[in-house]
């Protein structure tokens, strides 16, 4: 079974920009600065803290960006449903929930329109750092199964390390979405960073990713627009093939 997402996705919307920064107005001379080079903007918990989070959706809305809302609500059930809620006239295309079947469900129940993500197993952590946590499995058991339970509730799709992504559309097909970060160049492996199950652009799309995001090795760059164009230019190549 081939690997490489089929699903009816615009190709420069699959490269997503994590837009941490930690005010609102270096994220929206990020935005300027990028141009029409990313199309979809994830925004985490840094730009949570830095206040007008909402009107920073908004804002991206009126530039005709797309918006993933990565919170990754995790609570009491009724509180995830309500935070849900609260979206839902935001027009933000994803949210992250984290947590147990209750919490995902209830969040399943609010979406109205927002795909529900599940969160797997961060990329920040390894196989060692499940063990201290007390998991008895390694990270790609844990992510399956994970990924498994979340769908069956109805979410729409997962985060989940490219090293995993694999596993996942041949245990679990291709009806679901699978959103990828820590993802590195090549010439990146050696950087050292919180990242730890990492992969490449290339090696995330070939298995079966139908999102990437990056933030670091384009806000990093010399050129951060000429760098976001080269990796939407090697997307639309492996999506051409």
């Amino acid at each position: 079974m081939p690997l490489r997402s089929e699903k009816d996705i615009p190709v420069r919307e699959r490269l997503i920009f994590a837009l941490d920064v930690p005010t609102r107005d270096e994220a929206e001379k990020w935005v300027e600065r990028l141009g029409d080079s990313v199309q979809f903007y994830k925004l985490g918990l840094e730009i949570f803290m830095a206040g007008g989070y909402s009107e920073l959706i908004d804002w991206l809305r009126e530039k005709g960006k797309k918006v993933f809302v990565d919170l990754k609500f995790f609570d009491v059930p009724e509180t995830v449903q309500a935070a849900v809620r609260q979206l839902r006239h935001k027009k933000v295309e994803f949210a992250t929930v984290h947590g147990n079947d209750a919490i995902l469900s209830a969040a399943v129940r609010e979406k109205n329109g927002i795909k529900i993500l599940a969160v797997t197993v961060l990329t920040s952590l390894d196989n060692s750092d499940l063990k201290s946590l007390g998991f008895e499995c390694n990270a790609e058991e844990l992510v399956l199964s994970r990924a498994q339970r979340a769908l069956g509730l109805g979410c729409d799709g997962v985060i989940s390390s490219g090293l995993e992504a694999s596993r996942l559309r041949e245990d679990l097909g291709d009806s679901f979405l699978i959103v990828v970060p820590g993802i590195r160049p090549v010439e990146n492996r050696l950087i050292r960073d919180d990242q730890k199950r990492i992969v490449s652009l290339e090696e995330a799309f070939e298995n079966g990713a139908d999102y990437i995001v990056m933030g670091r090795p384009i806000r990093q760059a010399e050129n951060p627009r000429q760098k976001a164009e080269e990796f939407q230019q090697i997307i639309a190549s492996i999506f051409s093939r």
